[in-house]
């Protein structure tokens, strides 16, 4: 678990600065369409705040995986993980956006969801 911790931490704080700094190109590479209100620049910074201290948060816990926080951060980012899943999946679907790099997003959140419960089995066995 250790191991996903790291990544984890790499790939959300990457992708919370990145929301943080430059919202509008982010949510073209993921939806196809910038945003252009202020209240939905706002919302986007905030989710990157979020997922930078999510991205924080696995960083410090990297070498605590063992512990009972340890495994609820572990289970906090497999639910993220799968809601990331669906809701892009949905916005590509179901509301037919396309951007470069939503499917690419879908598939690494799936990748990411399938190691947090691989983990999460191994670490309660």
């Amino acid at each position: 678990m250790k191991t996903l911790c790291i990544v984890t931490a790499a790939i959300e704080a990457g992708a919370g600065i990145a929301l943080l700094g430059f919202p509008s190109a982010v949510v073209a590479l993921l939806v196809g369409a910038p945003l252009e209100s202020s209240a939905g620049l706002t919302v986007a910074r905030v989710g990157g705040a979020g997922l930078l201290a999510l991205g924080l948060a696995c960083w410090l816990a990297r070498n605590d995986t063992r512990s009972h926080a340890g495994r609820g951060l572990v289970a906090a980012i497999l639910l993220y993980n799968i809601a990331a899943v669906a809701i892009l999946a949905y916005a590509g679907i179901g509301l037919r956006q396309h951007g470069m790099a939503l499917w690419p997003a879908v598939a690494l959140h799936a990748l990411m969801a399938v190691w947090c419960a691989a983990a999460m089995k191994r670490n309660l066995s």
